[in-house]
């Protein structure tokens, strides 16, 4: 189903597209047309017997572009292709209790404007469940801006297995393999500006991710009242990058202005924590991150606590590119007025790592961490940290915070109290770090 230039588009009511056929790999399709060199007709030909059944197999449910007005309500998609639904360049969209099954891309919303996703869900085993873009499909880039995707679940499950209601585990090598997030990224041109997502879940799948990699500009995001279960690889992964796909690209990734609160997570694979990474050139500006629970399920090793991780550059984004976090709470590198306050991390197995790793950090605020630690492993490992500030947070005291860098120094003016009890001010958060009383310089 696909239209152009189209205005006061619906398509609703309570029966089910069903892709049958579709294709879901944008390859294959290049090389059905003839758009690869040199595929398209032994494809056509009857090479592959029984793979296809027409010269032009399409790879979307539905896909619009630079339409107006349109709504997608109450509909059930199963095996959607390369996407469920794509909606390119549309103003004033709205996507209501709309059930997605299928196996690639959910919805895919490229630089859009004026968009409501509300109580859906879509479950998407090897690729992302709602997922925001701005490429430059239109011939520039575009930002998507002014969207709100609240009340939503997303899920990694087997394909079918949620409408069946089985809810069957996406596994490889027997560890859950399932995708099916809510991702801004990764083409992002243009960028993500004035967006909300709330109240929204997430199962057996990978978590939360916002990332800026080709030049653009993510600011004024704020996300509040996620859960999770079962999240393969991260929960909370936020990062820039310079891969800069598209001509021409001369400006830095820019991300800033971000809050993330009330989020309740568990059965969270033990690779990597929240993942907050910038540019050296160009740090993540503005992040608060607030009233957090995480539960993991631990087993990082010493090994691994004494990693430097390798920076992003122009790599894909994506944490395993990088591999293992050197500490399995927090880790933050090359981020400016970074708050993190009221935070729980436990875990199901020992790990052997800090529960926060943090490196070239200008203006760091802690208030209220609570944090499990194994037997003689150091709360915090700060290198590069300049304007920190630690409040109500016990486990950092004594012996509890490692600081591996002189560089690393507390704030020299009393920064707002963001949440501290009274009495406990930044001043006096401040100077117990620096005395070494709260932290052990090495």
């Amino acid at each position: 189903i696909w239209g152009e230039n189209l205005e006061n588009v619906s398509i609703t009511g309570r029966g089910m597209i069903n892709g049958g056929g579709l294709i879901n790999q944008d390859g294959t399709e290049d090389q059905i047309t003839g758009f690869a060199a040199g595929a398209g007709t032994a494809l056509r030909t009857g090479n592959r017997p029984g793979f296809f059944n027409a010269d032009n197999p399409g790879n979307k449910a539905i896909a619009l572009k630079l339409c107006r007005n349109v709504l997608i309500r109450d509909v059930t998609m199963y095996h959607g292709g390369h996407f469920a639904i794509l909606a390119t360049g549309v103003d004033l969209l709205t996507i209501d209790n709309v059930t997605i099954d299928t196996n690639r891309d959910g919805m895919d919303i490229d630089c859009c404007r004026n968009v409501m996703v509300s109580n859906c869900r879509v479950n998407s085993p090897t690729d992302d469940g709602i997922c925001p873009k701005s490429t430059l499909a239109l011939g520039e880039p575009r930002i998507t801006e002014n969207m709100v995707i609240t009340n939503c679940e997303v899920s990694g499950f087997v394909e079918g297995t949620l409408l069946d209601g089985t809810m069957k585990p996406y596994l490889r090598n027997g560890a859950n393999a399932g995708t099916g997030r809510i991702k801004l990224g990764t083409e992002s041109n243009g960028g993500f500006r004035n967006i909300t997502i709330s109240n929204c879940t997430f199962r057996s799948c990978r978590g939360l991710a916002l990332e800026e990699v080709d030049g653009g500009i993510l600011e004024n995001v704020a996300i509040s009242n996620i859960t999770m279960m079962d999240i393969a690889g991260y929960p909370i992964y936020i990062t820039t990058g310079q891969r800069n796909r598209g001509p021409e690209i001369k400006t830095p990734s820019t991300l800033r202005n971000i809050t993330i609160s009330h989020v309740v997570a568990s059965g969270v694979e033990a690779a990597s924590g929240i993942q907050i990474t910038g540019l050296p050139q160009m740090p993540i500006e503005n992040l608060r991150l607030e009233d957090i629970r995480i539960h993991f399920n631990g087993g990082g090793t010493k090994e691994q606590a004494d990693r430097v991780p390798p920076e992003l550059d122009r790599g894909y984004p994506e944490p395993s590119r990088v591999g293992v976090m050197p500490s399995y709470g927090v880790f933050a590198r090359h981020v400016k007025d970074l708050e993190l306050a009221n935070l729980r991390f436990t875990f199901e197995k020992a790990d052997q790592r800090p529960v926060i790793a943090a490196m070239d950090v200008q203006g760091l605020e802690i208030d209220n961490l609570k944090a499990q630690l194994s037997e003689g492993v150091a709360a915090a490992r700060l290198e590069g940290v300049t304007g920190l500030v630690i409040r109500n947070s016990p486990v950092l005291e004594g012996n509890g915070a490692v600081i591996k860098s002189e560089s690393v120094r507390p704030a020299e003016s009393v920064a707002p109290n963001f949440g501290g009890a009274a009495g406990t001010g930044a001043g006096q958060g401040a100077g117990r770090a620096g005395r070494g009383g709260a932290a052990t310089q090495q």
